[in-house]
């Protein structure tokens, strides 16, 4: 039996998105939930896109998530990961090339190489004339004259008139097909000796030994090309299938422009690796349980339970933040802690006694890391306080009491706190939520955040103090 081999193959053009770290988590858990392997491969043939830097980030990025890919040969290149720009040097695609135009099913063309919007356009699967009539039906002779004289030519498929081209997606379960008419001449080979992406993926997908192609449905246009070269160089057809959009929640497909999108900016904004992938996880595939919440490992042993979905997931923000607030309660302590340690300068500053105290009191509140400094930003520096938020609160009056009857604690405690304070409320006969809301406003400038008497705690008592004082 042929073993499962899936791939991930992104290009290094910027950072990740978080569709493509689903095509990784998906194309993972399919092979390893058949005892398969998942290779990855960097797609960096189109160096006027290449950003430096990127392929290292998604090695990065990739590991961070516990993504990790299997290693092994590769026929006339490196173990993997497999860059294509390398296996480039050694001749590996235009060898393939040169084979298509000698069985008449490429040609050679002198037009100018591909501007940056025919890339882009064929990039986003729209329609755009390649034939040319010209370079399509020049001679042997006339194609060696040019060469003679120095013109480089590039190499474009020659599509057949009047044919049919089709394949069954798994993911979709269903047949698509296309006619032959409306499928363009796509050049495989530029004039530089860089392979395009579809010869590249075709034929590193055949040397890798790929049995499962899983990609996003952004890609399906470019499907019938590729169906075409598989047929034409006598490659087995692996089986493809293609996931579904991810939209935004104002509608649409989720983008740069309506908001975060990269794997990068969601760590940077304080989620933590496990609820995003966590989160991932459900935006195509559903488990016949409804259960929600599966590490990496659960996920893989579960997969095939589960079903890869058709309709379009939207991309759910108070989902994500109720995953992450879910894997924060996970974390020890010192886990926690260390994280807001990298996060937040000001924190760092804090004594390890502080900074723990702070932690063990947040825990339970915090969804997002980030959160820390408009949840707990009143420990590192005194706040402004509007007198906007004392309106209709006898603050004045409730600001005395409290200062008196804190300044005669001796033992500083929230034991001690809250006891002092019951009994100042009973004593004049305030209004409970009232007299805590003066309290809060006062030491923290806020009227939401964590328990006061055990943020004074925290504070200390000189500083609660002070800040009560100042207010008088």
């Amino acid at each position: 039996m042929t073993k499962i081999k899936t791939r991930f193959a992104p290009s290094p053009t910027g950072y990740l998105h978080i569709g493509g770290l689903r095509t990784a988590l998906y194309s993972y858990a399919f092979a390893k939930s058949k005892g398969g392997d998942f290779l990855l491969r960097i797609e960096d043939t189109d160096r006027s896109r290449f950003v430096p830097g990127a392929t290292e980030k998604i090695y990065e990025t990739l590991k961070m998530f516990g993504l990790n890919w299997d290693q092994g040969p590769l026929v006339g290149g490196p173990s993997g990961p497999y860059v294509q720009s390398e296996r480039t040097k050694e001749g590996i695609y235009r060898k393939y090339a040169q084979k298509l135009v000698d069985e008449n099913h490429a040609y050679y063309c002198f037009c100018p190489q591909q501007s940056k919007e025919e890339i882009r356009q064929e990039h986003e699967g729209k329609k755009i004339s390649m034939r040319d009539e010209e370079c399509r039906n020049l001679s042997r002779e006339e194609v060696e004259e040019r060469i003679k004289k120095g013109e480089k030519p590039a190499i474009r498929l020659r599509v057949p008139a009047k044919e049919k081209i089709s394949f069954k997606d798994f993911v979709l379960g269903k047949e698509i097909s296309w006619d032959s008419e409306n499928i363009d001449e796509v050049m495989l080979l530029k004039s530089d000796g860089f392979p395009t992406y579809h010869l590249a993926v075709v034929v590193d997908d055949h040397l890798m030994g790929i049995t499962h192609i899983i990609r996003g449905r952004d890609w399906l246009p470019s499907t019938p090309v590729h169906l075409f070269l598989f047929k034409y160089l006598d490659f087995e057809l692996p089986e493809i299938g293609h996931l579904t959009d991810i939209l935004d929640p104002g509608g649409g497909k989720l983008s740069k422009r309506k908001g975060t999108v990269s794997v990068e900016e969601f760590l940077k904004e304080g989620y933590l690796p496990e609820a995003l992938l966590n989160f991932i996880m459900l935006l195509g595939w559903a488990p016949k349980d409804n259960r929600e919440i599966f590490s990496l490992k659960e996920f893989v042993e579960n997969f095939e339970k589960g079903d890869l979905q058709i309709s379009n997931p939207v991309f759910n923000r108070t989902k994500l933040d109720w995953f992450n607030g879910y894997y924060i309660r996970q974390l020890k302590v010192d886990e926690l802690n260390s994280k807001f340690e990298t996060l937040n300068p000001k924190f760092k500053k804090q004594s390890p006694e502080k900074q723990i105290k702070i932690t063990k009191l947040i825990q339970d509140r915090i969804v997002n890391l980030s959160d820390l400094d408009s949840l707990a930003g009143f420990f590192f520096e005194k706040p402004k306080v509007d007198a906007c938020l004392f309106k209709d609160l006898p603050y004045n009056e409730h600001l005395a009491g409290v200062v008196k009857a804190l300044g005669d604690i001796e033992n500083w405690s929230n034991e001690e706190i809250q006891k002092s304070l019951s009994k100042l409320i009973e004593k004049n006969n305030w209004k409970t939520g009232d007299f805590y809301m003066s309290f809060r406003i006062a030491l923290t400038g806020s009227r939401f955040t964590p328990p006061v008497t055990e943020s004074a705690e925290i504070l200390g008592k000189e500083e609660t103090l002070k800040r009560l004082r100042s207010l008088l």
